[in-house]
């Protein structure tokens, strides 16, 4: 299987190198290392010859005054990367110096026209800078913290706690009573849309990723779940969660709807779902293939779900 829309990061996250803060301010000024900067969240591409990141040199920034210090993604063939937050510019285009065939554009949108590595580096990017901007203070004391580690860690100089980027885990499944697979359109962004997907919620503390699967599918649609079945998982930096997909076997069918939750709750014919994943059915409308849980439909509409 290919991974998955922002999986397939090839960058060697240097856990031994980000330890040794002389190799790091050694790189933030070496010619060879490349800087990825993202404003307001925006990722930085270049448009020609092909769409790919905006990666730019340390002689290129040389002349900005960057009020947070940059985040180190990792190597690849022995050149450091690091993503840099450009946020507190009012328009970055004219301080980087950018031609018509540089633009800063949204994350979700750029990761469907760049290749898997680059689309993987991305997500790495955003949510380490978003958490970042999230976390300047200690949860424990209330005071300051600092960026160490490259960007791996915060640390608090008054009470000594460290703060690690969090990854938020989330289950995804698609629900199948054998000829039929459960759908839901929840509310905000699927609703504008009249896109169902699958249902999906955050993991709770002290649950395993088949009772959140049960859990999550009889709170927002009253259905009994069975068998589940790990199917895939996808980095989603949205801002940071683990989309970690799954097939479950409904034991019942009658559907309960959580109203507060959901706008609406269906079972989809395999033939009405098929016709959604071609675009050709004139009322049901599919996640795009960016999201796993396209993947999880086309799945099981193509019958590659196996219950043994």
């Amino acid at each position: 299987m290919q991974p998955h829309v922002f999986a397939g990061n090839p960058l060697d996250r240097g856990d031994t190198q980000r330890r040794d803060q002389a190799w790091l301010d050694a790189q933030v000024v070496n010619a060879q290392s490349r800087f990825l900067p993202l404003w307001q969240l925006n990722v930085l591409i270049q448009t020609e010859p092909e769409t790919r990141l905006g990666w730019l040199s340390p002689a290129a920034l040389a002349h900005l005054q960057l009020p947070v210090p940059p985040v180190f993604l990792g190597l690849e063939d022995g050149v450091a990367h690091f993503a840099i937050d450009v946020s507190h510019l009012e328009d970055p285009r004219e301080p980087l110096r950018l031609d018509a065939t540089w633009r800063f554009e949204d994350s979700r949108a750029a990761a469907t026209c760049l290749n898997t590595p680059e689309a993987g580096i991305l997500a790495q990017s955003r949510s380490q800078l978003d958490w970042h901007k999230r976390h300047r203070f200690c949860s424990v004391c209330g005071q300051p913290t600092q960026q160490s580690r490259g960007g791996q860690v915060r640390k608090c100089a008054a009470c000594k706690a460290e703060h690690f980027p969090r990854t938020d885990p989330v289950a995804i499944m698609v629900v199948t009573d054998g000829a039929r697979c459960l759908l839901g359109q929840s509310r905000g962004r699927l609703s504008r849309t009249g896109t169902y997907s699958a249902l999906a919620g955050f993991m709770d503390q002290g649950e395993c990723l088949e009772e959140a699967v049960r859990r999550e599918v009889m709170e927002e649609a009253g259905i009994k779940v069975g068998a589940v079945h790990y199917h895939s998982s996808q980095p989603w930096p949205f801002p940071s969660s683990l989309m970690i997909g799954c097939h479950g076997r409904a034991l019942t069918t009658d559907i309960h709807i959580d109203n507060e939750e959901m706008t609406d709750v269906r079972w989809f014919s395999r033939a009405e779902v098929l016709s959604a994943l071609r675009g050709d059915h004139p009322e049901l409308r599919v996640p795009a293939p960016i999201a796993i849980a396209h993947h999880l439909i086309k799945a099981w509409a193509e019958d590659q779900v196996r219950w043994e």
